[in-house]
């Protein structure tokens, strides 16, 4: 899944994983459970030590997945991450230093923003898709509407906060083209190798948008 557009990544996706590895030997597993639920689009954060072999383990054994890395702050994360075969790169935040980077990389990415300054900020760094972290707790709804008005050609992907209950919301927004979530891989279920449950979930995901 190399040299996809940012566009074809979203395309490929309603609801993004945020997944948090802490031991690599689930990774494959959790991966083959979310593809089987019809979600193919990965974001795998690098909160963890294991977070970069997880990365490096899914590429190798689940093709079919389109492995991004999310919780890149630095320049020196997003050059591991590619490092890691990761096909995209997601961020919490925002500085002109880690958007100088990202533009060099050349890898498709959303930056995050929760206010209208970050937004103009990475857009004009010309990123028109960004993520909207997070969400719940910056105004979620109601905000990603009016930022409408000001930012007609912004696309957000919100995370943080949102559940399958709320999900709907945030997509029924013109401007909402993907919505990142958690509640696909609770720490519960992927600790007890409950590869069913996640695979349910994921179905559940896959079928927000019909």
């Amino acid at each position: 899944m190399d040299n996809m557009t940012l566009d074809q990544i979203i395309a490929a996706t309603t609801v993004m994983p945020v997944i948090v590895v802490d031991d690599v030997a689930t990774a494959v597993p959790l991966a083959r459970a979310l593809v089987a639920g019809g979600i193919r689009t990965l974001e795998v954060t690098l909160r963890t030590p294991a977070a970069l072999d997880a990365i490096r383990t899914i590429k190798a054994e689940v093709p079919e997945a389109i492995l991004g890395a999310g919780t890149i702050t630095t320049p020196q994360q997003l050059d591991a991450a590619i490092a890691a075969g990761a096909a995209f790169g997601v961020s919490p935040g925002s500085s002109p230093r880690l958007l100088q980077a990202i533009q060099a990389s050349g890898l498709p990415f959303l930056p995050g923003v929760m206010t209208p300054s970050e937004a103009l900020v990475a857009l004009e760094a010309g990123f028109t898709v960004q993520k909207f972290f997070p969400a719940v707790p910056a105004g979620g709804v109601k905000v990603l509407d009016a930022i409408r008005g000001p930012f007609p050609e912004l696309r957000f992907c919100p995370t943080g906060g949102i559940s399958l209950q709320t999900a709907p919301d945030f997509l029924r927004l013109p401007n909402v083209v993907c919505i990142g979530g958690s509640w696909l891989t609770p720490k519960a279920a992927v600790a007890a190798g409950d590869w069913a449950e996640i695979t349910r979930l994921a179905q559940e995901a896959a079928a927000l948008r019909g």
